[in-house]
């Protein structure tokens, strides 16, 4: 094959119009992937991973197409050879269940080794994975924390409830998989994203076979004191896009209720 034909059919990852936020001090890159990446840290976050749910869901006689995982781990690795950072942290639930690691491809298992090979790797424990990442037979990479905190943010897999004046400052959470539907042009599209609100941060689901949240749920609207901002994927932008274009109408007659309108 000449070389032109090569690159009319090979694909091509375009730069990524990441969005810069600011959280307790710390500079947040928010990423098309859906990964947060701290640059004063030199450290890549990733959420709710989900690896093997498409195996999870066979088991049960579910059958969906078995490369959820081979998926999702392309996509981490194309953001550590584009970053390359020295720590990756993933935010909980990077695993579907207690048997997922057991269930991985052999060639999927020892892709996980030569990522984590040379840096600082991290597990945070998540409601789905708790058990598989405790199980000290599985011979994963790296160590497994409850939560940890680095400079100025503190990262944990579920947001903790805002109580009274008590904003969370600085908390990175995941587990929420939140999603927003933003109309342009007539047309509406729901898309995974981030949302905060300065103070605190929540990341999208980063595996392949998640779904998210409607960010106007109460489960991730009552998290904030002020109106947030969602910062929707798109495929080469990450788009700013303020809470109102967010709780637009959904419908002719229904409108989403919102507690900051």
């Amino acid at each position: 094959m000449n070389a032109a034909l090569r690159q009319t059919l090979s694909p091509t990852r375009k730069p990524c119009g990441s969005l810069r936020v600011q959280i307790a001090g710390e500079t947040c890159v928010l990423r098309c992937s859906g990964a947060l990446w701290l640059p004063a840290h030199r450290t890549l976050v990733a959420a709710d991973l989900h690896l093997e749910k498409g195996s999870a869901f066979a088991a049960r006689g579910q059958m969906l197409p078995p490369y959820d995982s081979r998926a999702t781990l392309d996509r981490l690795e194309a953001e550590i050879a584009e970053l390359d950072p020295v720590r990756v942290i993933l935010l909980g639930d990077s695993f579907h269940d207690r048997k997922a690691v057991p269930r991985m491809a052999v060639e999927d298992r020892l892709r996980l080794d030569r990522l984590a090979a040379g840096r600082d790797w991290t597990w945070l424990e998540g409601n789905h994975d708790r058990e598989a990442l405790t199980a000290s037979t599985l011979g994963l990479p790296g160590v497994v924390l409850a939560e940890m905190r680095l400079g100025g943010l503190r990262l944990t897999h579920e947001p903790e409830p805002r109580t009274g004046t008590d904003d969370r400052q600085g908390e990175v959470a995941g587990h929420l998989h939140p999603a927003a539907r933003v109309v342009a042009y007539g047309r509406g599209v729901r898309r995974p994203c981030f949302i905060t609100d300065g103070s605190r941060l929540i990341l999208p689901a980063f595996g392949a076979f998640t779904g998210g949240l409607d960010v106007c749920d109460p489960a991730i609207a009552d998290l904030f004191g002020s109106e947030p901002m969602a910062a929707v994927l798109g495929r080469d932008k990450v788009h700013a896009v303020s809470w109102k274009t967010c709780a637009e109408p959904a419908g002719p007659d229904r409108r989403r209720p919102s507690r900051f309108a």
